[in-house]
Formats: C-alpha cells, sequence, structure tokens
C-alpha cells in the first residue's frame, strides 16, 4: 500500500530519501567553504535561513496541520510531526544561492529580493511535483475531496507557492534593508522578526479576511505576488548600478542545477511524467527557465563596480 491516501506510487526506493539528505549536507558545506573563502560573506544570512525555514516547518507542521514528512535519517521533533534536518538547510542554501546570483545583477533592494523569490520559485517549480509523488511529504488531501494529483496544481496546493514567494522576498528584502548594521549578527534575526510578522499577519488575518470579503482565493494572492515581484524587477532593472564581468560563484549556478536535475531524474525515472502531459510540459519549461537564467551565468554574469 502507498504511503500516502490516493496516491498511485509505491513508496521510492530505500536509497532515495538518504542519496536526497547527504546532497543537500554536501551542498551545504559547499555553500559553507564559499563563504568562508569570500571573508564569510552571507553566512549569517544563510545559517538564518536555515533557521528560518525549521521555524516555518515547525510553524506549519505542529500548529497548522498543513502536511507531514516522510521517514528522513535526520528528524527534529517528535513523530509523526517531526521535521527533516535537511529541509531547512535545504531553505537556507536556496537564499544563499539565490542571493549569490542577483547580488550580481546590481539591482536595488527590493528587486533583488524579488529576483530572489522568483528564483527560488523556479527551483520549489521542479522539487515540489516530483517530492510529493516519492512521498516525501503529504499535503493532507484525504482530509477533503480533492484528488490528491490534481487538486490545485498537480496536487500542490497554491497556497504553498505563494507562501515560498513571501518567505524568500521577506527575508531576503529586510536582510538588504539592514546590511548597514555594524552588529551583523543581529540582521538574520531582526530579518526573520519582521518576516513572521508578516507572514503571521497574512495568513492569520489578511488572507482570512481577503477570502471572506472579496472571495480572493490563494491562487489568486500568488498570481497577484507574482505580478507584482516581476513589476518590481522590471522598474529595478532599469535603475541598475553599473556592474563588471565576473565569474558567478559556484554554489550559485551548482545549488540550483543539482535540484533541478536530481528530481527531474526522478521525476522522469519514476514514471511520473506518463501522469499528465501538462505537468510534464510545464516541469520541461521549468527545467528550461533555469538553463537559459543560470547556464550563461559562469561566464557573463556581472558584478558591482569598485566604487
Amino acid at each position: 500500500m502507498p504511503p500516502y491516501y490516493g496516491m498511485p506510487y509505491g513508496a521510492a526506493p530505500v536509497f532515495c530519501f538518504p542519496l536526497t539528505e547527504l546532497c543537500v549536507y554536501i551542498l551545504f558545506i559547499i555553500c559553507i567553504v564559499n563563504s568562508v573563502r569570500q571573508n564569510y560573506k552571507h553566512l549569517g544570512y544563510m545559517f538564518g535561513g536555515v533557521i528560518f525555514g525549521l521555524l516555518l516547518e515547525f510553524v506549519d507542521v505542529y500548529f497548522l496541520n498543513g502536511y507531514t514528512y516522510g521517514r528522513f535519517m535526520v528528524m527534529l521533533g517528535k513523530a509523526p510531526l517531526d521535521i527533516p534536518l535537511w529541509i531547512g538547510i535545504g531553505w537556507g542554501i536556496i537564499m544563499y544561492s539565490s542571493r549569490l546570483y542577483t547580488d550580481r545583477l546590481g539591482l536595488p533592494i527590493f528587486a533583488a529580493a524579488a529576483f530572489d523569490a522568483l528564483l527560488a520559485l523556479n527551483i520549489d517549480g521542479t522539487m515540489d511535483v516530483t517530492a510529493y509523488r516519492l512521498h516525501m511529504w503529504d499535503w493532507g488531501w484525504s482530509a477533503s475531496d480533492a484528488n490528491p494529483l490534481t487538486a490545485q496544481w498537480f496536487g500542490i496546493p497554491w497556497n504553498n507557492y505563494f507562501g515560498w514567494l513571501v518567505v524568500i522576498f521577506t527575508y531576503s528584502g529586510f536582510s538588504r534593508l539592514f546590511s548597514k548594521w555594524k552588529f551583523k549578527i543581529l540582521i538574520p534575526l531582526a530579518a526573520i522578526v519582521f518576516s513572521e510578522i508578516i507572514l503571521f499577519t497574512l495568513f492569520n488575518n489578511i488572507n482570512k479576511w481577503l477570502l471572506d470579503h472579496f472571495g480572493i482565493r490563494s491562487l489568486h494572492l500568488f498570481i497577484g505576488l507574482s505580478l507584482l515581484l516581476i513589476t518590481l524587477i522590471l522598474f529595478g532593472w532599469r535603475k541598475r548600478r553599473p556592474v563588471i564581468q565576473e565569474l558567478l560563484p559556484v554554489p550559485a549556478w551548482l545549488v540550483p542545477a543539482w535540484f533541478h536535475i536530481y528530481f527531474s531524474i526522478w521525476f522522469f525515472l519514476s514514471g511520473f511524467y506518463r501522469e499528465n502531459n501538462w505537468m510534464t510540459i510545464f516541469a520541461l519549461t521549468n527545467l528550461l527557465l533555469s538553463i537559459v537564467v543560470h547556464l550563461p551565468g559562469p561566464a557573463r554574469i556581472k558584478k558591482l563596480k569598485p566604487v
């Protein structure tokens, strides 16, 4: 019997979960080494992202009952409401790699944060559909009449994608806004606090009010926020600071490359591509988009000119 209700796919191969975990831990080490070599640049930002990610998962699993996780080697908390450590680390390295990329575009603060959010969404667009079908986590559709493979975005709640955008945009935006603070250790902590305030207000007050009074649902919020972030990037692009040529740091392309390649391989090896033609078209389109964005990076990405 499949691990989760309504799923036609059996459990993932026994080596799948440990392999996923170990790869993310290796990427984490690579990111740490890269930061140390760059005089600890953004190291606090990445560790703050790990803490923020684990905190988000804890709140969602324990208090909001958003989903439950499969069994990995390193779990935090008490089963069945425990959280895989690699998930928090995944948040941190995705935030870190995205910022390494956008730092070299010369964008204003909130345009750069918007770009960070869309880069992270691009990764999640590849990861979630596959990881869900591998039974790495369960969205709990069994509690409703929804089809677990077709509900919302191929079984992934729109609220998940909206949350990704809000989390990355706010954490990146506040971190950049506070970057001039003398006590650097306070920057990620303050960014987490302010981001949590916005998240709590959105998901516990504003979103419910919008739904009750105007019928605005998570899909509408996701589309609206996506358009807003794209607009910020377009306006910010016109105000970019002068840049010079420089190679893109390894984690900036290696982290997204691993997520896309790894989960795309599982998508096809596990036969998920046969389930829905539109899902497969999107998976390939999302992968192509990542290649277009990141492939030129090692050769042509730019860095701010020194003042």
